[in-house]
């Protein structure tokens, strides 16, 4: 017997889970025309108002560097336990022809004509039949933990033959268009998910916890073991109903880009902060490196990097500049994900740095920056904010929108190859409109000057890197920052612009050793000093 499992259908019937300086290109932009060498001599710590609540800030633990240390070995999930019985609960949902109707032609402009047609003749068999009415699950829980697929025994009249279902995904210029499988079996269906899971980025372990779940639930609708719940009792809103594969079940430091001897070598001057945002309602890891000589009684500029992951590899080299006076001694901050976490695809850091890159600015500015100057002497209208690709995305947001905040804890931005055209997709799947964030998010309407400084980079081979993601209309990565160049100098920012010859993230490393070097410029006091229209005969 042929099955049909019409998934968009079940969606619509919510069966589904769901300065006025002038801009240079060759030189770093430096303190305020207005500012005296005498005043830039000063150091002195910025006071930031730390908005953290009382739980986060219990939760805050501070200690030596640990990532270094052997993985920890994976905590057994429930579904990895050895037990004879899984708990399987189900709340189901009952649908009179009538409703079922209704719910097709209310939505029929989200299926195709083919889905339609099929629609239309369940539902015709439907009203033939003796009861006239559907019966399916509307969710089942495995463990506690509401399933990711539906089953195709949800309305328990599956006799384990082929079947065929749609579900949507996004087309390659970024629509979001049905698709239809068609499998034989069961079986076939496992294969299916697997596949699924592996184009995720799941790990091997992780799939097979994905298909022990779905075959527990399949075993118990089929053998009638499982509890019944009432219509209604399933909070989909709930995030503790969700699995997650990194809640305790994984170390993923190995997966950490950094040479461990030059780690070693400065291990002790690195403070490493875990720390938790109940408004991302994610847990972060912090890397704060001392510079040589470090003194709590000195105020130091902070250097804050996105994508720890990657750019604490960077720290070791970057220190090593102040430690040969190439470089003034600043506290530079990294900032990643825990060590419990794996974001093979980058979903998750595209999710924070460009869909809540709000949040993710209200953390770093109002809780994260606010600790760190309670902790440490910081002077905050010198420290630098950099960010890359996704990473740019943000530092441009967080730049355009620092006025909205009473805590300013950077006076420096660094916007490295912004993929804005990432932020158009979300924007145009979303439906809201583009004009926001390539209006700079508004600051010029609201101010007439910006009073941070910015560099603006990328590689100047880098477009090609990203052709297949460019969409009809799309700036590309290059386009999008030579127009954003155009609006600063046009608004009389202090900038300094520089295309590396590079492709879109080789260039970061040289990057940001220059930038350290020419930002914060050595002196023989070993002070950090804003020089005055800066201007090095190279770079």
């Amino acid at each position: 017997m042929k099955k049909t499992v019409i998934l968009l259908l079940l969606l619509a019937m919510t069966l589904s889970l769901t300065s006025c300086n002038k801009a240079t290109e060759d030189s770093y932009s430096s303190a305020s025309a207005e500012q005296t060498t005498e005043q830039s001599q000063e150091v002195y710590s910025t006071k930031l108002t730390n908005k953290m609540t009382e739980s986060e800030l219990l939760n805050v633990q501070k200690h030596s560097l640990t990532l270094l240390d052997e993985p920890k070995e994976p905590q057994e999930s429930k579904t990895e336990q050895e037990q004879t019985e899984h708990t399987v609960e189900v709340e189901f949902q009952s649908s009179d022809s009538e409703a079922i109707r209704r719910n097709i032609e209310n939505n029929r402009d989200q299926l195709t004509d083919e889905e339609y047609e099929e629609a239309m003749k369940y539902l015709k068999s439907l009203e033939e039949s003796d009861n006239k009415s559907a019966v399916s699950a509307r969710y089942i829980l495995v463990d506690g933990y509401i399933m990711p697929y539906m089953l195709p025994n949800s309305d328990l009249n599956y006799d384990g033959g082929e079947f065929e279902f749609t579900y949507s995904k996004f087309s390659a210029d970024g629509k979001v268009v049905p698709e239809t499988v068609h499998l034989n079996s069961f079986e076939d269906y496992l294969d299916w998910i697997r596949k699924s899971d592996t184009e995720s980025g799941y790990t091997a372990d992780e799939i097979e916890q994905d298909i022990l779940r779905v075959q527990i639930a399949y075993d118990a609708l089929e053998s009638g073991v499982y509890e019944i719940l009432p219509e209604g009792t399933v909070d989909v809103t709930d995030s503790s109903l969700y699995y997650d594969f990194e809640d305790g079940n994984g170390d993923y430091r190995d997966t950490w880009e950094f040479d461990r001897k030059a780690v070693e070598a400065i291990k002790d001057s690195v403070d490493e902060i875990d720390i938790y945002d109940k408004e991302l309602d994610k847990q972060f890891i912090v890397h704060v490196t001392l510079p040589p000589d470090y003194d709590k009684d000195k105020a130091y500029p902070v250097f804050f990097l996105t994508d720890g992951i990657w750019r604490f590899g960077n720290c070791p080299e970057l220190r090593k500049c102040m430690e040969n006076g190439e470089a003034a001694p600043v506290i530079i901050v990294s900032l990643y994900y825990s060590y419990d976490v794996i974001d093979p695809d980058q979903g998750m850091r595209y999710e924070d740095l460009v869909i809540n890159r709000s949040e993710l600015l209200d953390f770093i500015t109002d809780n994260l920056m606010p600790y760190l100057c309670e902790n440490y002497k910081i002077d905050c209208s010198d420290s630098t904010l950099y960010g890359h690709s996704d990473g740019g995305v943000f530092t441009h947001y967080a730049l355009f929108n620092s006025d909205n905040y009473e805590n300013q804890p950077f006076g420096h931005y660094i916007i490295g190859s912004p993929a804005l055209w990432g932020l158009r997709h979300y924007n145009t799947n979303m439906n809201i409109s583009n004009d926001n964030f390539m209006n700079d998010y508004g600051y010029f309407d609201r101010n007439e000057k910006l009073d941070k400084t910015v560099f603006l980079c990328a590689g100047s081979l880098e477009d090609p890197d990203y052709a297949d993601k460019y969409r009809e209309g799309d700036d590309t990565t290059l386009e999008g920052v030579a127009k954003l160049k155009e609006r600063l100098e046009a608004h009389g920012a202090e900038l300094t612009y520089k295309l590396y010859d590079s492709h879109h993230y080789q260039y970061i490393p040289e990057m940001l050793v220059e930038y350290l070097k020419q930002m914060y410029p050595y002196n023989h006091n070993n002070t950090h000093q804003l020089l005055l229209n800066y201007n090095p005969a190279s770079i």
